[in-house]
C-alpha cells in the first residue's frame, strides 16, 4: 500500500505513470470527501442541553429514548461516529451493513448481513429492527441512516422466500433494469421498504440521514425508500415485472404488498441528504484544478447501457482540449448476456472505453463502496493498457462478450483494490486527456 495512496491497496502497481498518479489523486480526492464519520460528524452534535441532528434540536428533557437504527454499506460507520459524539445518550440501536463490525460497539447492535442478494441472516436481522421500532413512542427519537444497499438487507417478505427473491432479482439485474425500477419491485415484496419503517417508528420523531447512491438523490429510490411515504403501488411493479419476465410476474403477483400511505405515519419524520455524490464530484474537480487540468462535473446523474456511456464519453473526450477531466457520477446498467463472467458494471464500462481510447487519454471507473461486483473497485484504463494487453496476448473482445473483465483487469495490475470504503455515493468517473 502506497503512503501517497492509502486507501488503495494495489497503488504501487497501477500508478505507474504520472496521469495515472493524477488520476488516483483526484479520485482520493472525492473518496475522502464523502467519509461516512466525517459526514455524521458534520451533521450530529450534542452538549449538556441537547441533541442537534441537521440542524434539528431536540432537548434531552424532552426526550424519552434516544434510538439508532441503519441500513446499508454506510451503517456501520454511521454507528460508530454516533457513538462516539453521543455515547451512553444512546438508549437502544441496532445496524445492518454488509461488513462484521471492526471496533466494539456499546450502545448499538451491529449485524452483518448478505449483499447482493438477501438471506435468511437479512431476515432475522430487519425483524430486530422493526422489533426496535414497535416498541417506540411519541417522546422518543430516532436517527435512522438509511445508505446504498439497503434494499437487499431489508428483506422481510410476508409470502415468498429468500430464494424466490434472489432468482426475481437475478433476473431484472441481468435484463439491465434500472435501479429506481428494481427498487419498485423491491418495495412492494418488504415488510421493511417502501416507508415501512417510519410506519412502524410512528408516533416517534425520527430524523432520516440520506446516504444517496441514486442519481438526482431521489430519497424514495436509496434503500428502496424504507422511511420515505411510498408514491407507487404494487400495480406499478406489477407492470416492471410483466414488462421484463412474464412468467415471474404471474409467479411474483400473489406476493405483491402495498405500501403504507396514510401520510399521518410520515407526519413526525424529517429526511436530510447527508452525502452524495455532488460532494464526491466537487472535491474531484477541486484536486483537478490543483493538478492544472481543466475540470468539469459533466454529469452527476449518469445513467445508460455501460457500452454506450464508454462510446459517449470516450468520444467526448477525443474533442476535449488538451489536459481536461471530464468527471462523472451515477450508474449505468449492463444486459448480461453471460452470467459466468466475473466483475461489474465499472470495470465493464472501462473495458468497453478501452479500443476507443486514444494516446494520452485515459477512463477510470470505481464503485464508490469498493465493491464492483466482486473485490475490486473498478478498473483504470489507457493507451498502456491496451500495449500491455497485446504484449500479454489478451484480446480485451474476448473478455467483454464473456462480461469477464475482472480477469482482464487483474492480469494487467490495472484493476482498483480499495476494500469496503464504508461509503457510497453510487460510482465515480475519471476521464482524462493529457
Amino acid at each position: 500500500m502506497s503512503s501517497r495512496f492509502p486507501w488503495l491497496r494495489n497503488a504501487a502497481a497501477i500508478s505507474r505513470t504520472p496521469q495515472r498518479i493524477a488520476a488516483l489523486t483526484i479520485l482520493g480526492a472525492g473518496l475522502h470527501a464523502i467519509r461516512t464519520r466525517e459526514a455524521i460528524r458534520r451533521t450530529v452534535t450534542a452538549d449538556t442541553e441537547r441533541v442537534c441532528i441537521a440542524g434539528q434540536c431536540f432537548a434531552w428533557d424532552e426526550i424519552n429514548r434516544l434510538l439508532v437504527v441503519g441500513v446499508g454499506k454506510c451503517a456501520l460507520e454511521a454507528a460508530c461516529a454516533l457513538e462516539e459524539i453521543l455515547g451512553d445518550r444512546i438508549d437502544d440501536g441496532i445496524v445492518v451493513d454488509v461488513r462484521a463490525a471492526h471496533e466494539t460497539l456499546t450502545r448499538i447492535r451491529a449485524r452483518a448481513g448478505t449483499h447482493p442478494f438477501p438471506s435468511a441472516d437479512n431476515v432475522a436481522y430487519t425483524k430486530e429492527i422493526l422489533t426496535l421500532l414497535d416498541g417506540a413512542g411519541e417522546r422518543d427519537v430516532v436517527i435512522a441512516v438509511i445508505s446504498g444497499g439497503g434494499s437487499t438487507l431489508l428483506c422481510q417478505p410476508a409470502h415468498h422466500t429468500c430464494e424466490e427473491e434472489t432468482l426475481l432479482m437475478r433476473a431484472l439485474f441481468q435484463h439491465g433494469i434500472p435501479i429506481g425500477e428494481v427498487n419498485v419491485v423491491r418495495k412492494h415484496l418488504s415488510l421493511a421498504r417502501g416507508g415501512n419503517l417510519a410506519a412502524r417508528a410512528y408516533p416517534a420523531r425520527m430524523v432520516a440521514l440520506i446516504f444517496s447512491d441514486v442519481p438526482g438523490d431521489d430519497i424514495s429510490i436509496v434503500a428502496s425508500g424504507p422511511t420515505v411515504r411510498d408514491p407507487s403501488t404494487k400495480e406499478d411493479a406489477l407492470r416492471v415485472l410483466a414488462r421484463v419476465a412474464p412468467p415471474l410476474a404471474a409467479r411474483f403477483a400473489p406476493h405483491l404488498l402495498e405500501t403504507p400511505k396514510d401520510a399521518a405515519l410520515f407526519s413526525r419524520i424529517s429526511h436530510v441528504v447527508a452525502v452524495n455524490n455532488r460532494i464526491a464530484l466537487a472535491a474531484m474537480r477541486g484536486a483537478a484544478f490543483s493538478l492544472e487540468y481543466a475540470a468539469e462535473i459533466a454529469s452527476d446523474v449518469l445513467e445508460g447501457d455501460a457500452e454506450e456511456v464508454a462510446r459517449t464519453i470516450t468520444h467526448t473526450l477525443h474533442h476535449a482540449a488538451p489536459r481536461t477531466v471530464l468527471l462523472y457520477g451515477g450508474e449505468t446498467t449492463v444486459t448480461v448476456r453471460d452470467t459466468a463472467g466475473k466483475g461489474g458494471r465499472n470495470q465493464h464500462l472501462a473495458l468497453c472505453a478501452l479500443s476507443h481510447l486514444h494516446e494520452g487519454e485515459l477512463l477510470l471507473a470505481c464503485a464508490s463502496d469498493g465493491r464492483d461486483n466482486g473485490p475490486y473497485a473498478g478498473a483504470l484504463v489507457d493507451a498502456e493498457t491496451r500495449r500491455r494487453a497485446q504484449e500479454a496476448g489478451l484480446i480485451a473482445e474476448k473478455y467483454r462478450a464473456r462480461f469477464d473483465a475482472s480477469p482482464f483487469f487483474a492480469q494487467l495490475e490495472d484493476v482498483l483494490e480499495t476494500g469496503y470504503t464504508g461509503s457510497n455515493v453510487a460510482d465515480l468517473l475519471i476521464a482524462m486527456k493529457e
